[in-house]
């Protein structure tokens, strides 16, 4: 939107869309979509399932209705094609656990000024202070997205000649599946904390992939080393994590374990060289700010000079672009480090 385009109605629309936020996110965490599923229900049936106030359900029903994410004839609730494919748990599609990811991170927004003022995060990343319930609702929701671009992707990288891939920080595996798929004499390794090897195990096996994708545990921050070796490393939105120091010791204990010609892939929300656009990793590497002692969205010229200081060559931006402006920077390892 052009400055100029910017007037006080539309001013107080960005300031209030909150609401609609928020009322989606009542919806998700409520299971509304869910328990609609394939029927139609009357306020008063679904206030019976969900045990809450009818009065109340009632609003937030026709809210939903208004938000076009629910249908209404009558005195009786439906759901749309949308809501049923994507907010109702029994859809394959679902994406409700990334949209309660969002949910969890609002007290932190609402803060986004004290945060500017400190220069220091909000969130807490220590895993004690994260409940069950929010630890789930980031990892199926990382699930999800990359259950969805994964397939995307691969098809538009060629693997031919890789016989082992290193996906960095790959949790259940998602992209190495994908990875091992489309290229089936590839090997795979996922390098995770340990607290992600059941989610990967369980992941894994209904692939049936058991056979050609492992798992080692490890913390790819704090550990001296990666071990094996690789003919590619996968490294999919870890380094927005992480300061530029960090990122560049990372890439540095990545890059040991590759053979000579082998190919490194980083996949991140990327910013163009001066820092603001475009829209979605602008204001990704404020939650960045939100939730980590060091960790923002790089630019596309940044990530390239991470990988030539650790002595990559051949170094380019992939053509791929993802939904909210992912992108894919790549370079060759074709001498020892």
């Amino acid at each position: 939107m052009n400055v100029n385009e910017w007037n006080p109605p539309k001013l107080l629309e960005l300031s209030g869309s909150y609401w609609k936020t928020c009322t989606l996110h009542a919806g998700v965490k409520l299971n509304i979509f869910t328990i609609i599923g394939n029927n139609s229900h009357t306020v008063h049936e679904i206030s019976i399932k969900l045990n809450t106030s009818e009065d109340a359900t009632l609003r937030l029903l026709n809210a939903l209705v208004a938000m076009n994410l629910l249908i209404k004839n009558g005195n009786k609730y439906e759901n749309t094609e949308a809501s049923k494919t994507f907010l109702s748990k029994d859809s394959p599609k679902y994406i409700g656990y990334i949209i309660m990811h969002h949910h969890h991170l609002l007290p932190s927004w609402a803060q986004l000024d004290l945060s500017i003022k400190s220069g220091k995060p909000i969130r807490n990343r220590s895993t004690g202070d994260i409940t069950q319930e929010q630890r789930e609702s980031f990892l199926m929701g990382m699930f999800n997205i990359a259950m969805n671009l994964a397939p995307i992707i691969v098809k538009e990288i060629d693997l031919k000649g890789k016989t082992h891939l290193l996906d960095l920080g790959g949790g259940p595996g998602t992209y190495a599946i994908h990875f091992c798929l489309a290229n089936p004499s590839l090997k795979a390794t996922v390098y995770d904390l340990p607290t992600t090897e059941p989610f990967f195990k369980e992941t894994v096996k209904k692939f049936g992939l058991s056979d050609r994708i492992n798992f080692i545990s490890g913390n790819y921050v704090k550990d001296k080393e990666i071990f094996g070796k690789y003919d590619a490393v996968w490294i999919s939105h870890i380094l927005h994590g992480e300061s530029y120091d960090t990122c560049l010791q990372i890439l540095k204990k990545a890059s040991e374990t590759l053979n000579n010609g082998a190919m490194v892939m980083i996949h991140e929300f990327i910013l163009n060289n001066t820092l603001d656009s475009p829209l979605h990793p602008a204001l990704f590497s404020l939650n960045m700010l939100l939730g980590t002692e060091g960790g923002r969205s790089y630019s596309e010229g940044e990530l390239m000079d991470m990988l030539k200081s650790c002595g990559l060559i051949e170094i380019f931006r992939h053509p791929f672009k993802g939904p909210m402006d992912s992108g894919i920077v790549m370079g060759i390892i074709k001498s020892e480090i």
